[in-house]
């Protein structure tokens, strides 16, 4: 440390501190040893000497430790001697380096790296200076740690009152001193990567204050030395190494979609358009141009794209602003396609599918392995790095157990508790959900229960606030307009790579554009995408009062227009009110008009209208939702119990006969076809159980 010790650099930082930091640093005197770190502005430093700021970027190990040597030599008013470390943040943009573009030239630097945490390990003390004993005269002797392995002492050193002979050492954990340390793994943001690429990962090592301040799923720049730790292949040192950060300062990104910029000419672009009557129809043809109709998915996909407003109550309860939104449908109907476009379009994206998941998988997990050097480390899913943006889950009704029951606490209060060896941590997923599933038989039936169609509780269908069943019926005019919507699509296609690959003049590019001009957005993704962050940065609508009464009045009157079936519940209400945010949102709107509640009501009424109806009564029950059995079913089933605990009891062997049973239920008005699926359901269920064939009792009797 005496090689980077500089009296000229010293007085330089001393002047610096004394002139633009004085008052921060007595500020921190009273809160010492709490809060121990000066964090300093950069153009600050260039401000005031630019021969300061270069060395700082170019030899940070010496600038850093002048720095704090300086910070040491500070007049302060203070009981104790502080020691302040210096952090510096806001780098140049020349500085900020992807973690793909990292490259050697870059070693011994200050960067800083921007990313999202992937993976954090359990805070460890870590040797400053270690103490050892020597075995022969027991003097102690201190040597400064500076590297990964342990440095034991050549020879008790004579300069610290050894023998100065050649020893065994133990070391003294007491006269040792420590510090805090810890180990994260940054990822690269997933809406900088484009065409598949996959994400490339940085490990970081935090010290002393910096340790315990970053969760898995946190957005970050990182501003640290980048340095080479040499590889192993056993007892052999390789000579390519890998790259690390050391870290200097943690800046967080709070706030979503500030990494979208949106220039004055775009936002001035973004305020004319949001002007346009038309910009609902123009925003719906925007959203995947190259899938025929599914108009009213498109435009349940442009509002949960903007999403409304999550609310934080005085009694500490947050309310979610999110929309939640499920695709099932007949194979061959563009889910996936839907679900791939929408993670290409929304700012923050992560892409994921049900089946293909493992380890942390969809939400979070506590692993074991080499990053954590062979301790528990905790590791972010696909929700969690989706934070504050859009999951797309493809085949999400094949996806895991452990996941699944997870997912209800993520969707719903939007975190992921993770309790696994000795690891308790909460962590955030304040994001929209987009999934696809299949029907079990392949195709949707229409006349069953969604729940029996799909491989997935009712408790976890009930938390999305749309659910739409795309059908692939035959229907020779829609089927014409669509099949010429494809053949188009595709000759448009290869005409195209036609005139891009060859020299000949058989098409021209005019007949190109003609093919070409109906699967072509309105707004192009990049500008879409600069027009939903610049709304959810700028635009938080309230609810109007004549839009509150309708939604009120709404609300009231179905549920009091049907007695016997709940046709929904104050689950949807929400999703009403969040619709209707996103609608305002989309005109740039501070206010919730009677037009946006409208729009809500008109998507929730089409989504119920195809999954939510009662197919016996014809009514709306949001039960076959949430718990998979309509109303009509459930009085079935009770009087079915009914007779069959009546026929036990009246029995001599204390069992009721199956057909005894069907027969009492057809006089009571019952179809018998009907009868045996109940009774099966029952049985399947737990409820009721066959001591022998043909015979039937109640559980528990």
């Amino acid at each position: 440390m005496v090689l980077l010790k500089d009296e000229s650099a010293v007085a330089s930082w001393l002047g610096f501190f004394e002139e633009t930091c004085k008052a921060d640093i007595e500020t921190l005197a009273l809160s010492y040893p709490e809060k121990r770190s000066l964090m300093v502005d950069y153009w600050e430093i260039d401000k005031y000497d630019p021969k300061l700021a270069d060395m700082l970027l170019r030899q940070p190990y010496k600038a850093v430790f002048n720095a704090e040597e300086a910070l040491k030599r500070v007049d302060v008013a203070a009981e104790q001697k502080i020691i302040l470390h210096f952090r510096v943040k806001n780098l140049p943009d020349m500085q900020r380096v992807l973690i793909r573009k990292i490259r050697a030239n870059r070693l011994g630097t200050l960067i800083g790296v921007e990313g999202l945490v992937k993976k954090i390990t359990e805070v460890r003390p870590k040797l400053r200076v270690a103490a050892f004993h020597c075995q022969k005269c027991g003097a102690i002797i201190r040597i400064e740690q500076d590297e990964d392995v342990l440095k034991e002492p050549p020879e008790c050193l004579e300069d610290q009152g050894g023998c100065g002979r050649v020893s065994s050492f133990k070391l003294s954990s007491q006269f040792s001193s420590f510090i805090d340390s810890q180990k994260i793994e940054v990822q690269e943001n997933p809406e900088g990567l484009r065409g598949g690429a996959q994400p490339e990962r940085i490990s970081i090592y935090l010290e002393d204050d910096l340790v315990g301040e970053v969760s898995p799923g946190d957005r970050v720049v990182v501003n640290g030395i980048l340095h080479s730790m040499p590889r192993l292949r056993g007892a052999l040192k390789l000579t390519s190494f890998d790259k690390s950060l050391e870290a200097v300062s943690i800046e967080s990104q709070e706030y979503a979609f500030e990494e979208v910029e949106v220039t004055e000419e775009d936002e001035k672009e973004i305020v004319k358009i949001s002007r346009d009557p038309t910009i609902y129809d123009k925003m719906r043809q925007s959203i995947a141009p190259t899938i025929y109709g599914l108009d009213t998915e498109k435009d349940a996909l442009v509002l949960q794209l903007f999403g409304g407003i999550a609310k934080e109550m005085p009694d500490g309860t947050r309310t979610r602003g999110d929309i939640h939104m499920l695709l099932v449908g007949d194979p061959g109907t563009a889910k996936s396609q839907m679900l791939s476009y929408m993670s290409k379009l929304a700012p923050r994206s992560v892409f994921a599918s049900g089946k293909a998941s493992s380890a942390a998988g969809l939400t979070a997990a506590a692993v074991r392995d080499e990053f954590g050097e062979g301790q528990w480390t905790l590791e972010a899913g696909a929700l969690v790095l989706a934070d504050k943006g859009l999951a797309c889950i493809d085949e999400i009704d094949k996806m895991e157990e452990t996941d699944r029951s997870s997912l209800h606490q993520a969707m719903e209060q939007q975190e992921i508790s993770v309790a696994k060896a000795g690891i308790n941590a909460t962590l955030k997923a304040r994001c929209a959900v987009l999934a696809a599933a299949n029907p079990k038989l392949g195709r949707f039936d229409e006349f069953q229960s969604i729940h029996e169609q799909i491989n997935m509780p009712p408790a976890l269908l009930s938390r999305f606030d749309l659910i739409f069943s795309i059908l692939d019926k035959p229907n020779r005019k829609t089927d014409t307009v669509l099949a010429d919507h494809i053949l188009h699509s595709h000759k448009g296609g290869e005409i195209h790579e036609h005139l891009k690959k060859t020299t000949d003049e058989l098409f021209t590019k005019e007949q190109e554009d003609a093919l070409m001009k109906h699967i072509i957005p309105v707004f192009v993704p990049e500008f879409l995408r600069k027009y939903v962050a610049y709304a959810k940065r700028r635009v938080f609508p309230v609810l109007s009062d004549d839009a509150l009464i309708i939604l009120q009045n709404y609300y009231v009157d179905f549920r009091g227009s049907s007695q016997d079936s709940v046709p929904f519940t104050p689950r949807q209400l929400e999703a009403f009110v969040r619709l209707a945010e996103a609608s305002a949102r989309i005109r740039l709107s501070q206010e919730a008009t009677v037009e946006d509640a409208k729009r809500a009501i008109g998507i929730i009424d089409s989504y119920l209208r195809r999954v939510g109806t009662d197919k016996e009564t014809g009514k709306f029950d949001i039960d076959i939702i949430a718990t998979g059995i309509s109303h009509s079913q459930h009085d079935r089933m009770r009087i079915i119990l009914d007779i069959v605990q009546k026929l036990s009891t009246e029995s001599k062997d204390g069992n009721a006969n199956r057909s005894d049973v069907i027969q009492e239920a057809e006089i009571q008005g019952i179809q018998s076809s009907k009868v045996e699926d109940a009774l099966s359901k029952l049985v399947k269920d737990g409820q009721l159980y066959e001591p022998g064939h043909g015979k039937l009792r109640k559980a528990g009797d």
